[in-house]
């Protein structure tokens, strides 16, 4: 029996300082060794994705990044952009300045360029891949993620902010802190893990989803209704946890390694 795992990157294989989770990398390379596909899903873009997709050591078929408007597959010189999902951006940013006129404004294109307002150190802005703009800028093409991140409020005032907007035509999710993360309508993380569990020809209840953030709230429901696993990070907000069919420790502690022990998918 084959199973999918694919594992959120922050806070789920990585800690704060990019450190790797306790026993994440044996248990990965312990699954792979018996069969399994283990892979990411993030909402990171590939290039920020990459370099933890190469100390992590495995080389799925497939990748997806940008909270699933970007599925990346294995070529013969590296991964290359299989399939990207993208929005005109000019009515959601349009309404986020009416709102949020001081906010640090990124917007991703669909070969992976980034634009931006204000550099965030989290961004993980690649200057060779990415431009400093004017906002207005940000509306030249379509997108398939914008980022807005409030450092002057609170996760609380952020989110309660963010759902009194209104915002449609767009699936969007909030982060740990005053982060928000938009994608194309209907786009999250299970669109593009649909499209990898039907590519490769797994079936639903052989599929396992491991992380931590409200971006991991559509995969756990998705993979739930398959009937296969979910498992919530020990330190999840109980939103994030109340979507999961499991929770396990948290980061600090091993979750992920200890998620995969408990499905027998180690040799441990």
């Amino acid at each position: 029996m084959r199973r999918l795992i694919a594992l959120d990157v922050d806070g789920t294989v990585i800690l704060e300082d990019e450190q790797f989770s306790p026993g994440v990398v044996d248990a990965v390379r312990d699954a792979e060794a018996n069969g399994h596909v283990v892979m990411l899903a993030t909402g990171r873009s590939w290039e920020a994705t990459s370099r933890i997709h190469e100390r992590l050591g495995i080389r799925p078929e497939y990748v997806v990044c940008s909270n699933g408007a970007a599925v990346l597959s294995r070529g013969a010189e590296g991964y290359e952009r299989h399939t990207t999902a993208t929005f005109d951006p000019t009515e959601v940013l349009d309404l986020l300045q009416q709102h949020l006129p001081d906010a640090n404004y990124m917007a991703e294109l669909a070969d992976g360029r980034r634009r931006y307002t204000h550099r965030v150190s989290d961004w993980l802005i690649d200057d060779a891949n990415a431009s400093h703009v004017d906002f207005d800028d940000l509306k030249a093409d379509p997108v398939s993620r914008i980022v807005v991140v409030s450092p002057e409020h609170t996760e609380g005032e952020f989110t309660r902010m963010v759902e009194s907007m209104g915002l449609s035509q767009v699936s969007y999710s909030v982060g740990w802190t005053a982060w928000l993360d938009i994608a194309p309508e209907g786009v999250d993380k299970s669109t593009g893990l649909e499209e990898v569990r039907e590519r490769l020809g797994i079936r639903g209840e052989d599929v396992v989803v491991i992380g931590d953030g409200r971006n991991d709230v559509g995969m756990f429901r998705w993979a739930a209704a398959h009937g296969g696993r979910a498992f919530a990070m020990g330190q999840a907000p109980d939103e994030v946890s109340h979507a999961a069919t499991d929770i396990t420790d948290d980061v600090e502690d091993g979750g992920v390694a200890a998620a995969l022990e408990d499905l027998g998918l180690t040799t441990r």
